[in-house]
């Protein structure tokens, strides 16, 4: 976030929100999102939320990547009924 000095003396404050989690890991994987928002966001541009919980407005080919380890353990979760401990 940046503050701006005006010349009234008042202040303006850039309120975006920061879409990263700061640990840079997460701009090294494809992540898994609705196919649905991912639509919405290359119309609307609004962001996209995967399921390991990042934030980002899609840009790149997600083929590049490696899958996300933490969004693969999350939809494979999904796909099994969420149980690991079943016989």
């Amino acid at each position: 976030m940046s503050t701006k000095i005006l010349p009234d003396g008042d202040t303006q404050t850039d309120v975006r929100p920061d879409l990263s989690h700061g640990d840079g890991d997460h701009e090294r994987f494809a992540h898994y999102v609705k196919k649905a928002k991912i639509t919405e966001s290359a119309v609307s541009g609004t962001p996209v939320i995967a399921l390991c919980g990042k934030v980002w407005v899609p840009n790149r080919d997600p083929k590049k990547y490696p899958v996300c380890p933490e969004c693969k353990e999350i939809y494979e979760s999904m796909q099994s009924g969420g149980d690991k401990n079943e016989d």
